[in-house]
């Protein structure tokens, strides 16, 4: 059922509906938005990858614009940041790229690469404390721009908002997203960059609509309009990492959709990581849902108690600073160790005791078990802050 078209006959009342939507769609916002009144319906259709509702709820927590915007070719302490505009020309599409890039890569000491796709209305300038995080601890990351679903949908006639997520949620769309994460990862290893990367170790992240994104890119199994299955999968994403992840829709069971992913993933969340739009509601119990149908899958759940859906984002969300940092902090930690545990060869930084030592990881069965043990002790430093935590080993141990 399409959402109310909200009448604009009355000011007063006008702004009054905005208001009341506005804490509705946005509750983790720290600053107004332009008041506008929506006067156009959101028909649903049957198939759609990624609903309007979960666009629109995920498209405010992406606009991070305090997440701060880097010159291109900039650098920090241990990695250097290359912005790169790159154009597929088989698609006509452009696909802006942000690469974080070790200082300790060389073609003697290749490094893992994670590709990470944002939520919408992001860019690639955003999800910064993962980016940068991820690259200090000896991990490339690369983060595609989605045009099209991307921050331009902010500009232009706010009346006209409503239309342009709707354009962006379309299965088109949600299919370039994943063709937009071949095309950069082609790209960047086909370039003077991959001489620094091990192709053996790749991996995908993404944020709400970039969570769908990585889901497909791992093997998510949905049917076009056509009711034909789309195999979407790049057999090169050896471990994911799904935060926020909303449901599909129109796709059947989901154990069917999800089912055959069998790589390792990894699922964040929190307890208030609610999506929400008048005739749509998607609760964090959809994440866990997503989290359960993946039964091929090597799976770890973290499931925070507090913080909403933007809190994954740079910004700082209504949970205050406070609570904010912690969730960063904590997310960085865990999605590294989640990939060290996939990726033993990784030379990262484990913290012991508020210091932070470099540690070798050794390769095998040794190394799992020494990651599991890793993770485990994350879950013993964040208990305070974690409403549910699922790890392969403790679903065995439950089994």
């Amino acid at each position: 059922m399409p959402p109310p078209v909200f009448p604009t006959h009355d000011g007063r009342a006008d702004r009054h509906r905005w208001r009341r939507l506005q804490a509705t769609l946005f509750p983790d916002l720290n600053r107004p938005l332009p008041e506008f009144a929506f006067s156009y319906p959101l028909p649903m259709k049957r198939r759609q990858f990624i609903t309007v509702t979960a666009s629109l709820a995920a498209s405010l927590g992406a606009l991070h614009l305090a997440g701060g915007m880097s010159p291109a070719n900039a650098s920090s302490a241990g990695h250097r940041i290359h912005d790169l505009d790159l154009l597929d020309a088989s698609r006509a599409r452009p696909v802006p790229v942000r690469l974080y890039m070790p200082r300790l890569a060389s073609p003697e000491q290749l490094v893992p690469l994670i590709v990470f796709s944002h939520g919408m209305g992001g860019s690639r300038a955003g999800y910064r404390y993962l980016g940068s995080h991820w690259a200090e601890q000896g991990i490339a990351s690369l983060h595609p721009q989605h045009v099209g679903s991307d921050n331009s949908l902010w500009r232009g006639n706010p009346l006209d908002l409503v239309q342009r997520l709707q354009h962006a949620a379309r299965d088109a769309e949600a299919l370039a997203r994943v063709h937009d994460l071949r095309f950069v990862v082609d790209h960047v290893l086909a370039s003077e960059f991959g001489r620094l990367i091990d192709t053996t170790r790749i991996a995908a992240a993404g944020h709400s609509y970039g969570a769908s994104t990585v889901m497909l890119a791992s093997g998510a199994r949905v049917t076009d309009a056509s009711s034909h299955i789309a195999d979407l999968r790049d057999e090169r994403i050896r471990a994911a990492i799904l935060i926020s992840a909303p449901p599909f829709v129109g796709q059947g069971p989901i154990e069917q959709v999800l089912g055959s992913i069998s790589i390792p993933t990894l699922h964040v969340t929190s307890i208030d990581d609610t999506i929400r739009i008048p005739g749509y509601l998607s609760t964090v119990e959809d994440r866990i849902a997503i989290f359960h149908a993946m039964s091929r899958s090597p799976k770890t759940l973290a499931v925070f108690n507090t913080g909403g859906h933007s809190i994954f984002t740079d910004r700082t969300t209504r949970s205050g600073p406070e609570a904010s940092s912690r969730i960063k902090n904590a997310t960085r930690e865990l999605t590294t160790l989640f990939l060290a545990q996939a990726f033993p060869q990784i030379q990262r930084h484990a913290r012991s005791e508020g210091q932070l030592l470099q540690a070798g990881v050794p390769s095998g069965t040794s190394a799992r078990r020494d990651g599991a043990q890793d993770i485990a002790q994350w879950s013993s430093r964040h208990q305070d802050i974690l409403e549910r935590f699922i790890t392969p080993e403790t679903r065995v141990a439950a089994g």
